[in-house]
C-alpha cells in the first residue's frame, strides 16, 4: 500500500494523486478499478505561511507527526509531495520504520547533465535550504535566479491559496515564465502549489517537475514491488 503524506498545501494533494493515477494508466496500462494501487493519503496541516519566516522547529514537528501517523496505518512506503519537507528528510526518515522516497533526489535524476542554465521556482524556504542547488552543482549545471522571479512565485502561491485568487495566479505564472525563459534553458518546478497553475499552462521552456518525478517513483516502486510478490 502506498502512503502519501500530503496537504502541503491542501490544494496540491489532489493534483499529485491525479498524477499517480495517470502514470498508472500510461506506464502500466492499468484499466480496471481493481488494478489501481491502494493508497493511504493523509492531508497534514502544517504551520507554513508564504508571507512570514518559517518556524522550522514547528514545521518539522508537524511533518514528523504526520509521517508517524501515516506509517502507523501499515503502508509499505511513504512519498511526501512537499519540497521544503525534504529539508528535514533525514530526521523524518529516522522517526519511522517505513521507507521514504526522496522527492529532491528523484527530480535531480531527471536533469540532463551539463545542460546550461537551470532556474528554480520554489518557496523562499526551499530556495534558502540549498537542497536543489547542491544537486545542480554535481551535474555541472549553472544555477540562475532573480529576486523578481521569487516575488512573482510568492504572488502565484498566495493566489493559489486564496479563495478567489486563481485567475490572478495564472496571469502571474505566465508573466513569470516569460521572464524566466529569457535567462534559463530549463527550470525546476519545486513547489507543489505551483502545479495548480503549471499543469494547465504549456510552455516551450523544459520543466523538471519535482512532483511528477516523485509520482513516477511512487508508481514504479509500487508495481516493481507487486511483481516481486507474484
Amino acid at each position: 500500500m502506498i502512503g502519501i503524506l500530503a496537504g502541503m498545501g491542501p490544494k496540491s494533494t489532489a493534483p499529485f494523486v491525479d498524477k499517480v493515477i495517470q502514470l498508472c494508466q500510461e506506464k502500466y496500462a492499468v484499466k480496471y478499478d481493481i488494478d489501481f494501487p491502494p493508497m493511504m493519503i493523509y492531508s497534514c496541516p502544517t504551520p507554513f505561511y508564504i508571507d512570514r519566516p518559517l518556524d522550522h522547529e514547528a514545521l518539522e514537528f508537524a511533518i514528523i507527526r504526520g509521517a508517524q501517523k501515516i506509517a502507523s496505518t501499515g503502508v509499505d512506503f511513504i512519498a511526501i509531495p512537499c519540497n521544503i519537507a525534504h529539508r528535514y528528510f533525514e530526521n523524518i526518515k529516522k522517526s519511522v520504520d517505513t521507507p521514504l522516497l526522496n522527492m529532491v533526489e528523484e527530480a535531480i535524476k531527471h536533469i540532463p547533465r551539463n545542460k546550461g542554465r537551470v532556474a528554480l521556482l520554489s518557496t523562499p524556504s526551499t530556495l534558502e535550504s540549498g537542497i536543489y542547488q547542491d544537486g545542480l552543482a554535481t551535474l555541472g549545471c549553472q544555477f540562475v535566479w532573480q529576486e523578481s522571479w521569487q516575488q512573482r512565485v510568492n504572488q502565484v502561491i498566495s493566489g493559489v491559496k486564496e479563495p478567489n485568487g486563481l485567475d490572478q495566479a495564472r496571469l502571474n505564472w505566465q508573466e513569470l515564465l516569460n521572464e524566466v525563459g529569457e535567462q534559463a534553458d530549463s527550470l525546476i518546478l519545486a513547489c507543489t502549489d505551483l502545479n495548480i497553475v503549471a499543469d494547465h499552462h504549456p510552455t516551450d521552456i523544459p520543466i523538471i517537475d519535482a512532483g511528477l518525478c516523485l509520482a513516477r517513483a511512487v508508481v514504479d516502486r509500487y508495481y516493481e514491488g507487486l511483481k516481486k510478490e507474484q
